[in-house]
């Protein structure tokens, strides 16, 4: 008898803890493509999407802002976020790899339990990214190319009615792919092909060297912040610098559909048309840990770093750079550009003082910008809403027994309904500041959530080394440290402080 118990409590204690949702099913885990330049290619693609959607609000809105309002010389600002958001991004999949949940499931299955944490992120996703301050500034450059001029405040009516078209085109685009992961892929390599180059050119031909060099000077040095400072303005640069809160996270939603790891045991969200046949669990799958697995794991890993080091991380720093170094050289300091014409400054100046041409390309370019981001940031609020339903009710899942896509589409259709009416609330670049400090909240609380994760579900072959959970700390400190400034400025704002 006390060798049964015994045994059994071996068995017990043998068993990978689960928390607050069901446990893993075992299977093993695939083989990645052997580690090559041109598997590489092959394989990766959600740092694409996720670069897609980063290279927007923040690069062609909020950091020539700022630059212009207080010089490159605050940029180093720009460099640590982004440093700090890859190594966000990269133990986030962690947890991915190893169960093919997304980090929500894991989160979720944190005390006090799914429904908590799958309200707690759909609130943050809707406040952080259910502003269409995107759509209006896409709407702007649309309107400036049609009209010949950047808009001003008796044309906001017809902006609003662009912008409730593009809401509508961003329904149509992700209706279409077979997983929605896939389509969303393909738009952002040819949206990045497109913007990159347009950046290049101009900033190669018409910027100085010595000017590129004073630019890229203040990514790399700190002179202390000018005073007064508007710390809206700069908390939004330091969320936005990279994805931004509720968009690192959805990257491991990519992942999984993308098929990384155990992501490919458990299916992807099919889109509307042409997907109906792709199922997708509500629990993930975990691999037992032996020789092979790790070998396996360690290739998978490879992989991860190059999407999100060499694709993500490097295409968020060009943007940045490229973006800011072209709106310090054309546009006169201090120049505010936070009204309706968002967006359509860059193509204003460029137009004045180089080339009359560069009014309709340079909107077309930021049209491209604005929009994918758009397209990118409703993909995520959408998708984290309906991967928590999913994953915390099972009564939803009965319910919904066709799929998850209907959980999804009928998602999407209530938040575009509601971003048409949001429009009028306020201008574009206000909407944007919003979501993009909401974003820095979410960061300072998800950085300390993934280290628990890991720490708790992985086993310990598979988890992160020391230095790499103190970065993630240092990620939630580093927001928290604008959220307060930012939080401050509210507060003054509204009692006359």
């Amino acid at each position: 008898m006390a060798t049964t118990e015994t045994a059994t409590t071996l068995k017990r204690r043998a068993r990978p803890p689960h928390g607050e949702l069901p446990p893993w099913e075992t299977a093993e885990l695939p083989a990645p493509p052997p580690f090559s330049f041109g598997n590489m290619l092959r394989v990766i693609g959600p740092g694409a999407i996720m670069a897609a959607t980063s290279i927007g609000g923040g690069e062609w809105l909020v950091g020539p802002a700022a630059a212009v309002k207080y010089t490159s010389s605050i940029f180093l600002i720009v460099t640590v976020a982004i440093v700090l958001q890859v190594i966000f991004n990269l133990e986030a999949i962690r947890y991915t790899l190893y169960t093919g949940e997304p980090i929500y499931g894991g989160i979720m299955r944190l005390r006090p339990g799914p429904r908590f944490w799958a309200v707690f992120y759909c609130l943050f996703a809707f406040f952080q990214l259910g502003w269409p301050g995107l759509a209006g500034t896409a709407a702007a450059t649309i309107f400036s190319a049609q009209m010949g001029y950047v808009p001003g405040a008796g044309d906001q009516g017809s902006l609003v009615w662009i912008a409730t078209a593009l809401i509508a085109l961003v329904v149509l685009i992700l209706s279409f792919g077979g997983t929605i992961e896939r389509m969303l892929e393909y738009f952002a390599w040819v949206m990045l092909g497109v913007v990159f180059a347009f950046l290049v050119t101009v900033n190669t031909a018409f910027v100085p060297a010595s000017h590129w060099w004073k630019t890229f000077l203040g990514f790399f040095q700190f002179s202390g912040l000018p005073q007064p400072i508007d710390w809206g303005l700069i908390g939004a640069l330091a969320a936005t610098a990279g994805s931004g809160g509720i968009g690192n996270l959805t990257v491991t939603n990519w992942v999984r559909d993308k098929g990384f790891g155990m992501g490919a045991r458990v299916g992807a969200i099919p889109s509307a048309i042409g997907g109906h046949k792709i199922q997708l669990s509500h629990v993930g799958k975990v691999f037992e840990v032996t020789e092979e697995s790790l070998r396996r794991w360690r290739e998978w890993l490879r992989y991860v770093h190059a999407d999100q080091i060499w694709v993500w991380g490097l295409f968020c720093f060009l943007g940045m750079y490229l973006n800011v170094n072209l709106a310090t050289y054309i546009i006169p300091p201090g120049t505010d550009l936070q009204g309706l014409a968002a967006g359509a400054y860059q193509a204003k100046y460029l137009a004045e003082r180089v080339w009359p041409g560069f009014w309709f390309i340079t909107l077309f370019t930021g049209f491209w910008i604005l929009f994918k981001t758009q397209l990118g940031n409703t993909d995520i609020l959408v998708r984290t809403i309906t991967d928590a339903l999913w994953m915390s009710s099972s009564r939803l899942r009965r319910w919904q027994e066709a799929g998850i896509h209907r959980i999804y589409y009928g998602a999407l259709a209530i938040i575009s309904v509601w971003s048409v009416f949001a429009l009028r609330a306020a201008s574009p670049i206000k909407l944007f500041t919003i979501l993009a400090n909401v974003a820095g909240l979410v960061l300072v609380v998800a950085g300390v959530q993934i280290v628990v994760v890991n720490r708790r579900f992985l086993p310990r072959e598979l988890r992160p080394a020391r230095w790499r959970e103190v970065a993630l700390l240092v990620c939630s400190a580093f927001y928290a440290f604008f959220a307060f400034f930012v939080v401050g400025d509210v507060l003054a704002s509204l009692f006359g402080g």
